[in-house]
């Protein structure tokens, strides 16, 4: 499976709160890729994937954070108008549902990354690269 793994931080929403996650992961010398952060009221929840997923949500946990880690895909996205259409309509054909995505574009914008939940990861994987939409590995997105 092509899935990589994405921390998920629940905490209050606050001034600080967010320095303290990067403190934390920067201490112990775990570099974020990519990250989002949504808020729900009192509360939020940072979802980021970084280079050493393990070293991550240990020094979290070991910070006091609550942490978990769910699978999620990276994707890559054309960097033109329409790149995202492309894999939502995609899913979208074959009844996946996205329950959420974030992106980013690589420091010298050699490619777009969609970091994407889906109710049918497997699937997703399957209709996904059926379409010729590559799918990277753990491995590429901690290098990016």
């Amino acid at each position: 499976m092509v899935a990589i793994k994405q921390i998920s931080i629940f905490m209050e929403n606050k001034p600080g709160s967010l320095a303290r996650v990067a403190k934390t992961l920067s201490d112990g010398g775990v570099n974020i890729r990519a990250l989002t952060v949504a808020e729900a009221g009192d509360f939020g929840v940072i979802r980021m994937v970084v280079d050493d997923t393990a070293e991550g949500y240990q020094v979290l946990r070991d910070g006091g954070f609550t942490v978990s880690e769910t699978d999620v895909l990276a994707v890559e996205l054309k960097d033109v108008p329409g790149g995202l259409y492309e894999i939502a309509k995609t899913l979208g054909e074959h009844n996946i549902n996205m329950d959420y995505a974030y992106a980013f574009v690589t420091a010298k914008a050699e490619r777009a990354m969609l970091i994407l939940r889906v109710d049918d990861l497997k699937g997703a994987v399957e209709v996904l690269q059926k379409a010729g939409i590559v799918i990277a590995t753990r491995r590429e997105v901690q290098n990016i």
